[in-house]
């Protein structure tokens, strides 16, 4: 019996943690990116460009089953975005069309970016996407491509990543990090394990003859106002000292629910931002 295999397109952070926890499993991996030296022992590399129209030399010519697109904008702007996101996207379709593969399922890593709400509410997957700035505009226009391809896809937006090497609250804590405190400003989070476990866990539902729908939010179990995690992580590491700088307020206030996928059966491993961020100051 052959074992699944699968092709993850910008096989970065999240996209090697996948990686290793679908080796693990027993599936065969091929990871695209610029860099294959950087990928996970075990991932088959596939060296290429996701801005470029070329399908990489390396790219599987037997059968993929199922496709995972998590690419990252290099350049922080409307036409980075794009790049990254839908160009990249139609090239990788185009690939697998000239050598007649057809996937299970695609997965489109997108981003909880598309809700503009701002006042605290509640969102989950049918809320209405009322994105503000052009980096959720083009994910909408991406999440399009992936969800129009021809093969069963779903999108998973996920909420603000963090994990080892991804430690800019922390290091803001450290130096006295002041944040506004009403009204809260609510902020949501996943650890990047918990990022890639869940898109383990689609991918393993498929496998396993379930269906998906067509969005899923990824986030933890506990929307936090941001001056409750800033409280929790100065106690923690015991900062007694504010910076002298005026309190920080950023735009966006959500509360991103994750009861479909929960419905679905999956668990973080790092249920709040306690068990993450502790998780990350212990290692």
């Amino acid at each position: 019996m052959s074992v699944p295999s699968v092709v993850i397109a910008g096989c970065g952070d999240v996209g090697s943690r996948l990686a290793s926890q679908l080796l693990a499993s027993g599936w065969e991996v091929h990871g695209l990116r610029r860099d294959i030296s950087r990928l996970p022992e075990g991932v088959i590399g596939i060296a290429g460009d996701l801005f470029k129209k070329d399908c990489p030399d390396t790219w599987p010519i037997g059968g993929v089953d199922y496709l995972v697109y998590c690419a990252a904008a290099t350049e922080h702007d409307e036409a980075g975005y794009r790049a990254a996101y839908v160009h990249g996207l139609q090239h990788v379709l185009e690939w697998l069309d000239d050598y007649g593969q057809q996937p299970r399922h695609l997965l489109f890593v997108s981003s909880s970016s598309v809700y503009g709400q701002q006042h605290g509410e509640w969102v989950d997957e049918t809320s209405d996407t009322q994105a503000q700035g052009y980096s959720g505009q083009v994910m909408l226009e991406a999440e399009q491509v992936a969800l129009n391809s021809g093969i069963p896809a779903s999108v998973v937006r996920l909420t603000g990543i963090y994990g080892p090497g991804r430690e800019w609250l922390l290091t803001q804590v450290r130096k006295g990090y002041r944040v506004a405190t009403e009204p809260p400003l609510y902020g949501n989070r996943i650890h990047a394990d918990d990022a890639a476990g869940l898109l383990a866990f689609l991918l393993r539902h498929v496998e396993q003859g379930g269906s998906l729908d067509k969005v899923y939010i990824g986030v933890d179990n506990e929307p936090a106002p941001l001056a409750d995690v800033v409280g929790w992580l100065r106690e923690y590491l015991g900062v007694t000292e504010w910076s002298e700088d005026a309190s920080v307020r950023r735009a966006g206030s959500k509360r991103c629910s994750n009861k479909r996928i929960k419905a679905l059966g999956w668990e973080p491993a790092y249920p709040t931002y306690r068990e993450g961020y502790a998780a990350i100051l212990k290692g």
